[in-house]
């Protein structure tokens, strides 16, 4: 499992989405990129499908859960 408490792109708060994850500043899930991803979608897609969220954002996300999983 990934933490994404060192991850800036991303934060949590207990009352906003049950506390999960998600794009800093948006209420969008983290867990919507990867599951947009895995459906077929393209970055470009999902950053115009969820408006707030930028590319640098999920790039942001992107690398980080490369680097947590290479790691593990």
């Amino acid at each position: 499992m990934i933490d994404w408490s060192e991850c800036g792109a991303v934060e949590r708060t207990p009352d906003t989405l049950s506390g999960a994850w998600r794009f800093r500043k948006t209420r969008v899930p983290v867990r919507a990129l990867f599951e947009n991803l895995e459906s077929g979608a393209t970055i470009d897609q999902f950053i115009e499908w969820f408006p707030g969220v930028t590319r640098d954002q999920v790039l942001a996300v992107l690398a980080f859960a490369e680097k947590s999983l290479a790691a593990a």
